[in-house]
């Protein structure tokens, strides 16, 4: 399939090799020149303009930071859907805020172009070895069509309902995340300022009850003190902000949400928003005087 992909970023870059592997034809775009050239060098053709990638293309993926990116890169002059025609489908695997995925999905119906919100759960590891799982908003037909792209990306696809429902999905998906991680945090900090191993603590719990995809894949990055970023708080941070904005226009209450969304501001207001999400450990560690590590 002729594929365009607009958004090259720390996701979209390996999403888009995995598309070249699988033996696509893709235009990219970006406004970071060097991410451009990467993609080129691996067999993408470069495009001048997010509308001339989708020109090119009967599909084009959006992956970029938040709402109002997705907004300028589909609906302002020079935008995706400016180049999409008729027919060709637009997915947007961006993790934003339901209401705009539904905004740009109607603008996308108003010039029969079809639409999906596809949002992902992985993180760079996962992008990198095509294995994401992505949650899909849209209709029947528009997913069939996609699913065989939406494979050469992840491992599972799933759709959850009409367009928006891709990113409540994935609104979820981030709060329990989050709320994960935190809780990892204290007990890791707990049992370390009681003296004890936290890598022993983490194997003796891992294969019980609290044992979890995110401890296994945060807790050793806690303990290594590597938090080189597969997701950053930053962008966890604006996950969350999105989802009490969408439950405060259903009137629905997110205590513990709420409060680890202040953990992550105050960890961006720390000048820690480009580390992995694992370093809402910090905030924690901080609070108690005690870094989780091994004993000296």
């Amino acid at each position: 399939m002729n594929i365009g992909f607009v958004g090259l970023g720390i996701m979209g870059k390996p999403m888009a090799k995995n598309l070249l592997k699988a033996g696509h034809k893709l235009t990219v775009y970006d406004i970071v020149t060097a991410s451009v050239e990467e993609l080129t060098a691996a067999g993408a053709e470069a495009a001048a303009s997010a509308a001339e990638a989708a020109a090119r293309s009967e599909l084009t993926i959006t992956m970029l930071p938040d709402g109002p990116d997705v907004e300028a890169a589909v609906l302002n002059p020079g935008g995706v859907l400016e180049g999409a025609a008729a027919g060709s489908i637009i997915v947007d695997m961006s993790s934003i805020n339901p209401v705009t995925a539904q905004k740009v999905g109607a603008a996308c119906a108003e010039k029969g172009v079809e639409f999906l919100d596809a949002p992902v759960s992985g993180g760079e590891p996962k992008a990198i070895d095509a294995t994401l799982a992505i949650m899909v908003g849209g209709s029947q037909a528009t997913f069939d069509k996609s699913l065989p792209v939406l494979k050469s990306l992840g491992s599972s696809a799933t759709l959850t309902g009409p367009v928006g429902a891709g990113n409540v999905t994935k609104l979820a998906n981030q709060i329990m995340v989050a709320c994960n991680i935190a809780a990892m945090g204290e007990a890791l900090v707990l049992a370390t300022k009681a003296g004890l191993d936290p890598e022993v603590v983490f194997n003796a719990v891992k294969g019980g009850l609290a044992g979890s995809t995110v401890l296994n894949a945060k807790a050793p990055m806690v303990i290594g003190r590597n938090f080189k970023p597969g997701f950053r708080i930053c962008l966890h941070q604006k996950d969350l902000r999105n989802a009490l904005l969408a439950a405060e226009s259903m009137k629905v209450a997110l205590p513990f949400t709420s409060m680890v969304q202040q953990m992550l501001v105050a960890s961006v207001n720390n000048g820690r928003g480009e580390l992995d999400h694992s370093a809402i450990v910090n905030i924690i560690e901080d609070m108690a005087q005690c870094q989780v590590r091994k004993p000296e």
